[in-house]
Formats: C-alpha cells, structure tokens, sequence
C-alpha cells in the first residue's frame, strides 16, 4: 500500500531553517504531484506548497512564498520543503500528499498522506 513518511520536523529558533523529508512507497512516485500541507493547534489544514510530478513546476501558499522551496528527487521517491526564515505562526504539524490529479492546493484532490511531523518555531 501506499505509505508517505515525514521526517525532519523539531524545534527552532525565528529565523532559522528546516528541511523536512517526504518518502514514499507503494506508488509510482514519478507520476504522482506531491503537496505539503500545514495544521495548527484549533486551525483548519491549509496548503503550504505543491510541486509537479516532474517538479519543472510548482505553487506556494502567499504566506511562504520566497520562504519556502518545494522539490522533488524522483530517483530517492523523496519530496523534500525547504524553510526559511521561520516564524512562531509557522508552527504546525506538516504533512506531505501524494495526488494523482495535479500539484493543486485542494487537500480533497491528495489521495495519500502522512501521518505529519511537528515544526515547532519559537520566538
């Protein structure tokens, strides 16, 4: 079966960076657009970033956009999100998704998610 595991969450300082990792298996990772997606304590999901199955193409979330960097290594089935210069409002539980439609910032368009990893941004 399907399974997409997250991994490089943890605690960090405003300002500072993570790289968090997305491997998958069970699916042709190639034909698959990824998503990153983000939960706050007593918020709804919201799309952070999406990246195409190629990864030539790719979308961000105003709130991110030139923070973060979404990419793709098709050849280690692994997607990564690049972030920078955190903010304590950055602070979630993220999760990586695997859609066969396109790199939308639909959630419902993602037929496969990880169980999340936590960022934690501290002022």
């Amino acid at each position: 079966q399907v399974q997409l595991v997250e991994s490089g969450g943890g605690l960090v300082q405003a300002g500072g960076s993570l790289r968090l990792s997305c491997a998958a298996s069970g699916l042709t990772f190639s034909s698959v657009a990824m998503g990153w997606f983000r939960q706050a304590p007593g918020k709804e999901r919201e799309f952070v970033a999406g990246i195409s199955w190629s990864g030539a193409l790719t979308r961000y979330a105003g709130s991110v956009k030139g923070r973060f960097t979404i990419s793709r290594e098709n050849a280690k089935n692994t997607a990564y999100l690049q972030m920078n210069s955190l903010k304590p409002e950055d602070t979630a539980v993220y999760y990586c998704a695997a859609s066969t439609v396109a790199w939308t910032s639909r959630a419902d368009e993602y037929g496969s998610w990880g169980q999340g990893t936590q960022v934690t941004v501290s002022s």
